[in-house]
């Protein structure tokens, strides 16, 4: 059965962090649900994106196997004061579910209290402040106690591999390593 995951966006969202994401996991055949803060996101970049739905209009009781937050500072602030989102990282966080987090991204899960005391995580250097709290790496990606993290647009490929690990296994992740010729 293949996996579900929700990808939310917000104005300022980093694009290219979105798209390899959603790529690179529906390459996987896993279903991405793309939720969107509007009908149509301006991403941080100016690129447009039409979500598959609005994130006020998700069902609170559906679950995904993982939620994956891109980042871009505008678009994390944005997604930071979204009750709906927040409701379902924790809900999702609760049932121990797999949370991926990249760039500036992590500090949502901080503020909301979904990262551990002492959990390791890395970020986009701008905010690792925002993250000093925890077990700061500065790895490119960082995968503990079910939430794995990445740095920004630069490891946007290895984080959506890794998750394409985590949730279809490595043989799916190498092929599509193979596939887009990644070395």
């Amino acid at each position: 059965m293949s996996k579900n995951v929700l990808v939310p966006l917000a104005h300022g969202s980093e694009e290219m962090e979105a798209v390899i994401i959603i790529d690179i996991l529906r390459r996987a055949g896993i279903n991405v649900k793309i939720a969107g803060e509007h009908e149509i996101v301006t991403c941080s970049r100016g690129v447009k994106m039409i979500p598959d739905i609005v994130i006020a209009n998700l069902d609170l009781n559906e679950e995904f196997d993982a939620v994956i937050l891109p980042g871009g500072m505008k678009g994390t602030t944005n997604l930071l004061k979204n009750e709906i989102l927040l409701e379902i990282l924790k809900k999702h966080s609760s049932r121990n579910g797999l949370i991926g987090a990249i760039c500036a991204a992590p500090i949502i899960l901080a503020e909301h209290n979904i990262l551990k005391p002492g959990q390791k995580v890395t970020s986009h250097p701008s905010v690792k402040e925002s993250l000093i709290t925890y077990s700061y790496q500065e790895q490119r990606v960082i995968y503990d106690y079910g939430i794995i993290t990445s740095r920004g647009a630069g490891t946007a490929f290895e984080f959506a591999l890794y998750l394409v690990e985590l949730l279809a296994g490595p043989e799916t992740a190498i092929k599509i390593a193979q596939d887009i010729v990644l070395d």
